[in-house]
């Protein structure tokens, strides 16, 4: 048994892309290290919508601690930096009671920033910003075909429909003359609060893919058309951030006629896959990562074990 005192301080990560089976993994070792686990998902943190982000069940929930699940509606915002001040708290009360906190998600950039803290970047320019709005509505792409010039890390990593985070990055550089990624290269990550161990998780490429396929079919089985339908109730806009998520937007689209539920499926498919294949671009620019199979948990939890044990 370990004693309190040698688990302060340190805490498990658990990444990797969508489907890859993190799940699993972490509530496996949750029963086997007496941990709780603290979600890093950036759809997950929203209420009413479960399906759709593959949230866990109910029984899962209940069998382990989740945190930093549910703790937004929809239409709130919601930054990175918003997440490591609540996820901070969260694993402070973890390590008050005795217990290990298990950081389990896909979002990189939430875990990047809650270990190695915020860079200091400048506030928001919104004369620049209404420029480059602009300038998207007359040449849609051509944000995203910047980006890619100035900083093809970020770009890399950057959906090209994600407007507001290119619009961030192109502004840092307006403002500094230096890239996004460059300045967060160069922060001294002067508020590390943890000892981490930081697990990704790589199943084969073509279990992956099979992986995400069976998860869009039960997706569109499980409901997903009929939450957004509730979320459209409920009042929430398919103009929404939250809702222009994996899923949600496709499912948006079957409602509004613009696709057949059949092609709204495909595209989600190969959405997914593509939005795995920037998530693991990102989490192999992290020098600190293990890398398993989903299937090592033998080794994962011999690694956790020695590592708690230090």
């Amino acid at each position: 048994m370990l004693r309190m005192a040698d688990r302060k301080d340190k805490i498990i990560i658990i990444a990797g892309p969508t489907a890859s089976g993190k799940t699993e993994v972490s509530l496996r070792l949750a029963q086997a290290f007496d941990a709780e686990i603290v979600s890093a998902d950036s759809v997950q943190i929203y209420r009413h919508m479960d399906v759709g982000s593959a949230k866990p069940t109910r029984e899962e929930r209940q069998s382990t601690p989740h945190h930093m699940v549910d703790i937004r509606d929809p239409d709130e915002d919601f930054s990175a930096g918003d997440y490591v001040q609540e996820a901070r708290k969260t694993i402070g009360g973890i390590f008050e009671r005795g217990r290990v906190p298990l950081v389990v998600g896909g979002t990189g950039l939430y875990i990047r920033l809650l270990v190695g803290g915020v860079a200091e970047l400048p506030p928001a320019h919104p004369e620049l910003r209404l420029k480059f709005r602009e300038k998207e509505r007359n040449t849609e792409g051509a944000l995203y075909a910047r980006l890619t010039e100035i900083d093809p890390e970020t770009a890399e990593r950057t959906a090209p429909r994600n407007v507001a985070r290119i619009i961030r990055a192109l502004e840092v550089f307006e403002i500094t003359g230096k890239t996004i990624s460059r300045v967060q290269k160069e922060h001294a990550f002067h508020d590390r609060q943890y000892e981490h161990l930081f697990v990704g998780l790589a199943p084969d490429r073509s279990i992956l893919y099979e992986r995400i396929d069976n998860r869009v079919d039960s997706m569109i089985k499980g409901g997903l058309l009929e939450e957004v339908v509730n979320l459209y109730e409920l009042g929430y806009s398919r103009e929404l951030k939250s809702m222009q998520s994996l899923g949600y937007r496709h499912a948006g689209r079957v409602l509004a006629g613009e696709l057949d539920l059949k092609s709204a499926t495909d595209l989600m498919k190969k959405d997914t896959r593509h939005y795995a294949k920037r998530q693991f671009t990102w989490f192999r620019s992290e020098p600190e990562v293990l890398w398993f199979d989903p299937k090592e948990i033998k080794g994962i939890g011999l690694m956790v074990n020695n590592f708690l044990g230090q």
